[in-house]
């Protein structure tokens, strides 16, 4: 991940600070890839595993919740050296993720049990 520029000197605490607008997508990009994969693989393993209705859905928020705190930590849980905020990185993708979910859990679903 790309963090932001940091100068060596600092005038005012209050300054906001600044970031590279390329890293900051290469990192937003990084995200989304992480959990369209995650996603993927969750739904395989719910497929597979058997499980139906409102369970399959705890495996995604499940599934998710660890890739946040894997992303946290992939940052050295310093956000905010490479993100604006704490939801660029536990909240976005959230639901975009859930689609690919729901099709690999239904197909994976479909392949071992059904047929």
């Amino acid at each position: 991940m790309a963090s932001h520029d940091e100068s060596g000197k600092k005038s005012n605490e209050n300054e906001m600070p600044t970031f590279n607008a390329e890293n900051l997508q290469s990192n937003m990009k990084v995200v989304y890839y992480c959990r369209t994969f995650m996603s993927i693989i969750g739904g395989v393993i719910a497929g597979i595993c058997g499980f139906t209705g409102l369970m399959g859905f705890v495996v995604y928020v499940l599934v998710m919740a660890i890739t946040s705190v894997c992303l946290t930590a992939r940052a050295g849980f310093s956000i905010h050296s490479y993100f604006d905020s704490w939801n660029r990185v536990l909240l976005d993708g959230f639901l975009g993720g859930l689609l690919s979910f729901v099709l690999f859990w239904t197909f994976a679903y479909d392949i071992v049990h059904i047929f």
